[in-house]
């Protein structure tokens, strides 16, 4: 039994337009509006929430997905804007307090916060005093993609910076299917989206919850498969995806999600139609 008790916090860093060719840019939240409306979304870009997730016990603090990190750089273009760091300061934490930082894939829009360029242009650990975990089949597969354009749409590896925390020996890969990084703190490949893609479940004294990085991105897909020409492997996917809700239902967990724009979060149950939703 855990006797712990944590608390789960979303780090938002905003609305986000994704185009086919990667590129991404700040959108306006009203566009969400009518989205039917609009000239460019579902026709020439998609439309994302990035949302980071912050788990402490007040003895350890995890950061899950430190996301795009814009404006963490020294004269970054990109000013006033939200990142993990500004997130944390409303929850009274600095970079320095967080101990773990758990990478679910290392596709830019989740992991490119991992790290900033400092005032004297060197690569710096966004999160100092932190200990990186990522799949080492994710390492592998991300090295082979250097050079190459992306297997995926919108989707791909930036690894320079990342370089540097693998020199420092900041990131301990993980070999292994499950991976406890604290009681309570599970890291669990699925595979699919990417070959080292992984979960994070969450379980303490009253709740358990899972962090579904992008097997499942969104609410939206709860029921519905990903565009397949942003999943690697469908068929692992689906089987993983499968597995996890219905023990998910079982235990009736909270779901993260990361990308989403409406129901960010809640509490997994059926519907009349055995459709998976989120509890009202």
């Amino acid at each position: 039994m855990i006797k712990e008790t944590f608390t789960i916090e979303q780090l938002s860093e905003g609305f986000f337009e994704l185009f086919e060719d990667g590129t991404i840019q700040k959108m306006d939240p009203k566009r969400l509006k009518n989205p039917m409306d609009d000239p460019n979304l579902g026709k020439y870009s998609s439309a994302l929430g990035i949302d980071p997730l912050l788990i402490t016990n007040g003895d350890q603090n995890i950061v899950v997905d430190p996301g795009l990190g814009w404006g963490l750089d020294h004269n970054s273009k990109y000013e006033n804007t939200s990142n993990a760091v500004t997130n944390l300061k409303i929850f009274g934490l600095r970079p320095e307090d967080i101990h773990h930082v758990i990478l679910t894939h290392l596709h830019f829009d989740h992991a490119a916060g991992s790290t900033y360029v400092n005032d004297k242009l060197v690569t710096t650990a966004t999160f100092p005093n932190a200990t990186y975990y990522l799949h080492m089949d994710e390492w592998e597969y991300a090295l082979s993609q250097v050079g190459r354009s992306p297997e995926l749409i919108g989707a791909d590896y930036r690894l320079d910076e990342l370089y540097k925390l693998v020199a420092e020996n900041r990131i301990k890969f993980i070999e292994e299917d499950d991976f406890t990084v604290i009681p309570g703190i599970e890291i669990i490949k699925t595979s699919g989206h990417t070959p080292g893609h992984t979960i994070v479940r969450i379980e303490d004294s009253e709740k358990i919850a899972y962090f579904m990085g992008d097997l499942i991105p969104t609410e939206f897909h709860l029921n519905r498969p990903s565009h397949p020409q942003t999943v690697l492997d469908s068929a692992q996917a689906h089987q993983a995806k499968k597995l996890i809700l219905r023990k998910a239902y079982q235990e009736k967990a909270i779901m993260y999600f990361y990308h989403s724009l409406y129901k960010k979060t809640g509490q997994l149950t059926i519907d009349e139609k055995r459709r998976y939703i989120l509890k009202k």
